[in-house]
C-alpha cells in the first residue's frame, strides 16, 4: 500500500486532482481496462508497450480508492480538491480497505495465499461485472452489497496479488 500510496501522491503532483471530474461509473471502467490488462499479460505472457502485473495492480487499488472518493463526494465539474485533501481521503479509504482485510482475514484464515494470482484477477473482473450491474441499476441492490464493497473487494484483491507478485520476485518490487 505503501508503493501504491507513493504513486497515487506523485501522479497528483503531476496531474493534480483531475480524477475528480469521473463519474463513478467511468472510475469503473478504468479499473476495467487495468484488470482486462492484466488478464490479457496473464494469457498471453507478453507485453510489447513495456509495463507488467504489478503497476496495473497499483493502479486498481489507486483507482478503487479514488472510486470511493467519488462515491462519497459526488463528481466534480473541475478539479476541486488539494493536495492535502486528496491525500486525507486516500489514507482514510485505505484504512478502511485495510480494516475490511483484517476481518476478513480473520474469517477466512488467509486463504488468498494459497490462491493464484489469476485468480485474483478474476475475482476483480468478476467484481467489475457485478458493479457495472448495480450501476445500470442505478446503485440499487436487492440484497447484494453496493459499489463501494465491490471497489474495496478488488483493492484488497489487487494488494494480494501485489503480496503475491512481490514475494515471487524475492520482495523486489
Amino acid at each position: 500500500m505503501e508503493g501504491c500510496r507513493d504513486i497515487f501522491s506523485k501522479k497528483l503532483y503531476d496531474y493534480g486532482a483531475a480524477w475528480r471530474i469521473m463519474r463513478p461509473s467511468s472510475v469503473t471502467d478504468q479499473i476495467f481496462i487495468k484488470a482486462n490488462r492484466i488478464r490479457s499479460l496473464e494469457v498471453k505472457g507478453v507485453s510489447l508497450v513495456g509495463e507488467g502485473i504489478y503497476p496495473e495492480f497499483q493502479a486498481i487499488v489507486n483507482y478503487g480508492i479514488v472510486g470511493l472518493i467519488q462515491l462519497e463526494l459526488g463528481y466534480a465539474e473541475k478539479e476541486d480538491m488539494n493536495a492535502d485533501k486528496a491525500m486525507e481521503y486516500y489514507d482514510k479509504y485505505a484504512q478502511t480497505a485495510l480494516e475490511l482485510m483484517l476481518r476478513k482475514n480473520h474469517d477466512y484464515d488467509e486463504a488468498w495465499r494459497a490462491m493464484r494470482v489469476s485468480s485474483y484477477t478474476d475475482l476483480i473482473l468478476m467484481k467489475l461485472f457485478r458493479t457495472k450491474q448495480i450501476e445500470g441499476n442505478d446503485g440499487n441492490t436487492l440484497i447484494s452489497e453496493g459499489i463501494d464493497a465491490n471497489y474495496l473487494d478488488m483493492i484488497n484483491y489487487s494488494v494480494f496479488g501485489l503480496i503475491k507478485l512481490a514475494e515471487a520476485n524475492g520482495n523486489k518490487e
